[in-house]
């Protein structure tokens, strides 16, 4: 069996499915029971609130959503994540979210609801990640 990567995959089908692993976009896409499809990214840029395929140096490919688009990169910060990622630039992008599927049932990226909570989650990213960070260190306030 021949092992190719995302982006010979993608240059020779022009979109993927695939099932994520993590937890980094939940309540999205949960690992173990939800799809999502990447088409290959083109020439333009992507958009704030884009879910995106990019790779993370040296081998590894994360997908998570963009929160701001700046002259020359991105800020990337998964919907389940407290760590904003700097500078992923367009030569790290090799595809863009364009469905998935969620509890059995199948979902465009341009439906109403999907574009409603994608504006309220990254509008709201300062307040969860605010929220996420309290949560933890109440939970290691307690063990002690």
């Amino acid at each position: 069996m021949i092992k190719t990567t995302y982006e010979d995959f993608l240059e020779k089908n022009g979109e993927m499915t695939y099932s994520n692993v993590g937890i980094s976009m939940l309540p999205l896409l949960k690992e173990g029971r939800d799809l999502f499809t990447v088409w290959k990214k083109g020439r333009k840029r992507c958009k704030k609130y884009d879910v995106v395929l990019y790779r993370r140096p040296p081998n590894s490919y994360v997908l998570h959503r963009i929160i701001e688009v700046r002259e020359n990169d991105y800020v990337i910060l998964g919907d389940n994540c407290l760590n904003k990622e700097y500078g992923i630039t367009d030569d790290d992008i090799i595809g863009v979210m364009t469905s998935y599927v969620h509890n059995g049932k199948k979902h465009s990226v341009n439906e109403l609801i999907y574009r409603i909570y994608s504006l309220i989650w990254v509008d709201l990213a300062a307040v969860r990640v605010f929220l996420m960070r309290v949560r933890i260190k109440l939970k290691r306030l307690i063990k002690r």
